[in-house]
């Protein structure tokens, strides 16, 4: 019996979503899947008569948002979500992914939470910005905890433009992160699928940013995946319980795990490395549901 699916998108997704969506779908419907493409404000999930409701028994859901809400009704009402509801919320909060990473020797750089402030006319603590000069240094990166394509992520360079950044962000969940400077406007992209990862590309920034992010103009390469790092995604990837995932390392002497991604972006990665990413991914998918 074939399939059935649902891919679920957020229902403000950018079209920087079209291919992505329609590249598994073709792929899935290739072999055989039956496939349904909504967006969350179709209410696939919802909570009727007391009890968790779905629109249809799929067998499965390519999850490509980040409502947590919705992902775990559908889990609760037994669909097979790819990722799963727990592996997106974690990724989803970049503090919550270092977290789940910490002391399982996968080397990341020093980061500190940000406290989290309520009151809006509160100001930056004077001890609070002392600490974290002394722990972390200059320059220091500031990032908010959620938020994707480099957006939310800056670059502090002395006390004015952290205490800046600092009343910015206060009322959203943020991070302090140690800066790595051989890495500045260079770093790693793996996509890591079962567990295996199917290739790298180098990012570089192409007009002097530090971050190298496709979409604030940066551009990419293939590139071979030193050991090192293979290994460390394929652990970050089994540590988090992803089935698919797009790890980004900064680069030096050590390779450092910077961000995991649930729901990468993957058309650059098919470009720059010749790999049908939405194939392999299909592959796994089908074969995780019994294909």
């Amino acid at each position: 019996m074939p399939k059935h699916g649902l891919i679920l998108v957020n229902a403000y997704a950018p079209e920087l979503y079209t291919r992505q969506v329609s590249r598994l779908k073709e792929e899935l419907e290739r072999r055989s899947a039956i496939m349904e493409v909504k967006r969350n404000n179709e209410f696939s999930a919802n909570i009727k008569n007391s009890r968790t409701d779905i629109a249809f028994p799929y067998d499965f859901c390519v999850f490509l948002d980040k409502d947590k809400y919705i992902s775990h009704m559908l889990e609760k009402a037994g669909v097979r979500l790819f990722n799963t509801a727990r592996a997106v919320e974690i990724c989803d909060d970049k503090m919550t992914t270092h977290i789940a990473l910490a002391d399982s020797g996968i080397p990341m750089p020093d980061t500190l939470p940000a406290p989290l402030c309520y009151d809006k006319t509160a100001k930056p603590d004077a001890a609070m910005l002392d600490a974290i000069e002394r722990k972390l240094g200059y320059p220091v990166i500031v990032k908010a905890a959620f938020g994707s394509l480099g957006n939310g992520v800056f670059k502090a360079d002395d006390r004015a433009e952290l205490e800046y950044l600092c009343e910015q962000l206060k009322l959203q969940p943020h991070l302090f992160q140690k800066y790595i400077s051989a890495s500045h406007g260079k770093d790693m992209r793996v996509i890591v699928i079962g567990g295996k990862v199917i290739g790298g590309m180098i990012r570089r920034s192409d007009n002097g940013d530090f971050r190298s992010n496709i979409g604030l103009g940066g551009s990419a390469e293939a590139s071979d995946v030193p050991q090192d790092i293979r290994s460390t995604a394929e652990k970050a990837a089994s540590i988090l319980r992803l089935d698919y995932c797009g790890i980004d390392f900064l680069l030096g002497d050590t390779p450092m795990l910077c961000e995991v991604n649930s729901n990468a972006y993957f058309d650059a990665f098919e470009n720059a490395t010749g790999i049908n990413v939405a194939a392999k991914y299909a592959e796994h998918i089908l074969s995780e549901t019994g294909e």
